[in-house]
Formats: C-alpha cells, structure tokens, sequence
C-alpha cells in the first residue's frame, strides 16, 4: 500500500460514516452522543460532524485528473457530500440540521462555507439555483447571533466569504472587523493572540490562519486595503507551519497542548494547508512534510479512536473522555479530517511523489547538522 493510500483509507474511515448517514438522512440517529456536558448538543452536534468533514475533505472531492479506485471512491463521495450538504439544508427534510438556535452553528456554518470554497465546483457548481438558495439561506440565519471577540470573528467573515461567492448580498464590515481585529491580535513570530489575552493552545492552527488565508483567497481584488494585509497573512501562516512541522517528533508524537485537544491531527490544519497550496515555509519540502505527517498520522492509528461503528470517540490515544472540554461532542471531533487537505494534492505532485526526506525533529535527534531556527517579524 502506498503512503497515499494509507491516507485515503484513514480519511475515509472517518469520514465516511458522517457522509454516509448524512446523505441517507440518519445521522441523527446514528451518531452517538458523547461528552462531559451534553445539555443542547444534540442541537450542534450534528453540523459540527458534517462542517468539519466537508472542510477536511473538500480539496480531494476538487481534485481532478484522479484514475482507477481513487476515481471511483472520489466520485461516490462527491455524490454522497452533496446530497449531505442538501438535506441538511433543506427545511422541510426532516434530516435538516440546525443553523438558527445557538451559538455554536456559527461555527459550524463557517466550516461548511469554507469547505464548499475549497471546492468551488464540486460542492457549489454541481448545485442547483435552488440547492444553493438553500445554502445562503441557512448560511443567513448565523446572522441573528453575534460570534464572540475571539477567532470566532472568523467564522462569521467566512460564512460572508460563501454568500459573496455565491453572488449574493454580503456584509464588508463583518469581513473588516475580523481582518483588522487579528491585525490588532498579532503578537510575531507567526502567532495570534485568541482574543485580549494570549492562550498557549492550537487555535493558531484549528482556525486562525487557515481561515485568514483562504478569506484572503476569496475576497482578493475586493478592497484595497484587505490587499494589503493579505501578503501579511500568507507569510504568517507559513511562518507557524514552521512551527507546526517542529512539534512532529521522530515518533510521530507531538505535544498535546491547551484546549480542543481532543482534536487530535486537527492540530496540524496549518501545516497541511500550506502543503495544498505551496505556501511551505523555506527549508520544508513537501516529501520532508509528508514524511511528518505520516509518522504523526501512524502513530494515532495504533490507537482505538474510533468505536466498533467507526464513530470517534473523545480522547487522544484511544477513549480519554477527561481531555475533552464541556463544549467537546461527538460531532467537535470531525476537525481530525483537516489534517488530510493534501489529499487535494495530484498523486504526482512532490508532496506524493518524490522520495521521502527527514523531517526536522527526525534529522537533529540523528545528528545531522540543520541551520538554526529565527523568529520573523
């Protein structure tokens, strides 16, 4: 088995389940209901599984030019995450998911935004004028709540990211204010601080820069001044992938810090957003940080994180229900699936194709000379 499919058969496992009975409209009753505080979940839990699937695995479902099973399973997938997209939004399906009650869906609905714009043929083209109608108007609902001074300004700019693709009306200061609130939040060396006071966790990574760059990809051209701060955030983001890529030990192991911990591989989004889109900092080649990945994706597969239906359960290395937080569920653990965005990679791009290299924490622990490390602006 090649490396790439050991990855494609570990995206799917997780994934799989969530599409699966998204599409056939029993998610609800599928999924299992999980977490040290469960009190409304039932209302989020569900579009958290399904937003953060389709985010992880929008850039693989975009992917053309793919041939024999990997075809076949992408074009059962593609299938399978558009009819999930309609029946949650769609009212009167009695599978329909919540985007107006709560707090949470705010989140949720962004991820679901900025999937469908890492797949903008796939998962808005493919639509119907009356599928996606019903797209913005779920999306419109987050509207009567207002996301808290945090990252979470970030997912309201993302959900005004999908209605301005989608042509439709959209809100600039809801994208300003986020834009110019993380300037304000930007503490060097690559990293944001998460609100007024700094937290030693990933959520440069979960959300910040991930988010920053493909807002930036979006509204490119539409304001002048946001084209000023782009350069900015692209050179941020590959600065923390820099970071990012240092915590994977020789191992595979890698440091488990602050809270959504329960996330597992979600810790590297930034990492393996730069691989999707060539934005790897000097020094990283892709083969060096696929060799990363992988060894850190092998040694969370020596553990049982999933149930016997393939559910995953809360935890690190296996059932760890402590490590998760009174907002962790079941369906908060999708976030996993944004470690395989190379996947939306050609099998004959470097990332996949050329020879394995060492990656940085594997070279120094060999004694190989490597050049030191320098904060940046």
């Amino acid at each position: 088995m090649t490396t790439r499919q050991e990855w494609l058969q570990a995206m799917l496992e997780i994934a799989g389940p969530v599409l699966e009975k998204m599409a056939e409209g029993t998610l609800q009753k599928d999924m299992p209901l999980c977490g040290s505080d469960l009190n409304g979940k039932e209302h989020c839990t569900y579009l958290e599984a399904l937003g953060r699937t389709v985010c992880g695995i929008a850039p693989w479902l975009e992917l053309s030019g793919l041939q024999g099973e990997e075809k076949e399973l992408q074009d059962k997938y593609r299938v399978l995450t558009r009819e999930a997209i309609v029946r949650a939004c769609d009212p009167a399906d009695p599978a329909s998911l919540n985007f107006s009650m709560g707090f949470q869906p705010i989140v949720d609905a962004a991820f679901l935004a900025e999937g469908i714009l890492r797949a903008p043929n796939e998962l808005w083209e493919h639509f119907s004028p009356e599928e996606k109608n019903l797209i913005v108007c779920r999306m419109q609902e987050t509207r009567t709540r207002k996301p808290f001074p945090s990252n979470w300004l970030l997912f309201g700019a993302m959900i005004e990211g999908l209605l301005h693709h989608a042509g439709v009306f959209w809100d600039p200061m809801r994208v300003d204010y986020a834009f110019r609130q993380m300037e304000q939040w930007y503490l060097g060396d690559g990293v944001y601080s998460d609100g007024a006071h700094y937290a030693w966790d990933y959520y440069n990574s979960f959300v910040i820069h991930p988010m920053l760059v493909d807002l930036s990809r979006e509204f490119a051209g539409a304001s002048p001044d946001w084209d000023k701060m782009m350069p900015a955030f692209y050179h941020r983001a590959s600065r923390y992938a820099a970071h990012l890529e240092r915590m994977i030990m020789p191992d595979g192991k890698y440091p488990v810090i602050g809270r959504s911990s329960a996330y597992r591989l979600g810790v590297f989004h930034g990492l393996a957003q730069c691989a999707l889109l060539d934005m790897l900092p000097k020094g990283l080649s892709p083969a060096s940080v696929r060799r990363a990945l992988t060894a850190a994706l092998w040694n969370m597969r020596q553990y049982e994180v999933a149930d016997a239906k393939g559910w995953l359960r809360i935890g690190i290395s296996g059932s760890q229900p402590g490590i998760g937080e009174g907002y962790i569920s079941t369906g908060s653990l999708y976030l996993i699936c944004f470690f395989f965005l190379p996947m939306g990679l050609s099998p004959e791009h470097a990332f996949w194709k050329d020879p394995d290299e060492q990656f940085t924490q594997e070279k120094i622990w060999n004694g190989t000379d490597v050049e030191a490390d320098h904060a940046v602006d």
